[in-house]
């Protein structure tokens, strides 16, 4: 009996330290099941903090790139009109280029309506009529001016033609440079432009290299010239009295004789 007492108390405690256990892991338990919603609870929290974060830093990226590309763009513009802006000229010092579009503005200026341009900065001619008879003299002499260095003697060429007649029939169309100055003495237009149409003239300067340049719509030449539009013409208006009889005034070499009535 005492040992089964013994057994019985053994058994009974045992029992009563695994309820004990059973206890404690349920209150760990209930503990630790607070905790995962806390965790997870923070690590949702951090990922959204490193989301919101990515997503201004991207933001921030965006805005940069697109000031970037903003001022590029905006100096490509400025440097587009400055481009399109002609620059001037400010430097104190003359270039071969300025020192010709000057001297030919002086001699511009200095004979108005008597010299033109061409299509070469460095010559320059006489201007001709707008529209001329075939094979008449010019008003004045056609002169061929250089504005570079061009050797006395060499010789100066005038072509004519335009798209109807490609090389109008020219007389005296050869002269020889003399102090920068080519004189065509007596130059003569014989081929016609066409109806409506002028001649372009091309000058040749025979240098090493040659020089070429044009004078376009320079002279229209026809065979008749020049006249006045028929509108224009004033008619002298028909009298019908005109082959009527008249009224004469006296004889003077009846003036002498004493007046007599008839009969």
């Amino acid at each position: 009996m005492h040992i089964s007492a013994e057994v019985s108390s053994t058994t009974s405690n045992q029992t009563q330290q695994q309820q004990q256990q059973q206890q404690q892991q349920q209150q760990q338990q209930q503990q630790a099941e607070p905790q995962q919603p806390q965790q997870q609870h923070i690590t949702t929290v951090a990922t959204n903090t490193t989301t919101t974060t990515a997503g201004s830093t991207k933001r921030r990226n965006a805005e940069a790139n697109n000031n970037n590309n903003n001022s590029t763009n905006n100096n490509n513009n400025n440097n587009n009109n400055n481009q399109k802006t002609k620059a001037v000229d400010t430097s104190p010092y003359l270039t071969p280029e300025n020192l010709i579009e000057r001297t030919v503005d002086v001699l511009l200026a200095e004979h108005p309506g008597e010299l033109v341009k061409t299509g070469s900065p460095h010559v320059v001619c006489t201007t001709l009529p707008t529209h001329w008879r075939s094979n008449k003299t010019l008003p004045i002499a056609f002169k061929v001016l250089a504005l570079g260095e061009v050797m006395d003697g060499t010789i100066v060429t005038i072509r004519a033609g335009n798209d109807e007649n490609f090389c109008g029939e020219l007389r005296n169309c050869t002269a020889v440079m003399k102090n920068q100055v080519a004189k065509f003495n007596d130059l003569r237009f014989v081929g016609r432009s066409g109806r409506g149409k002028s001649f372009t003239l091309t000058i040749i300067i025979s240098t090493n290299p040659i020089q070429i340049a044009t004078y376009t719509k320079a002279i229209k030449v026809t065979v008749d010239g020049p006249r006045e539009p028929r509108s224009k013409v004033r008619h002298q208006g028909f009298h019908p009295f005109a082959f009527g009889p008249q009224r004469f005034g006296p004889d003077p070499l009846m003036a002498g004789l004493p007046f007599k009535l008839p009969g």
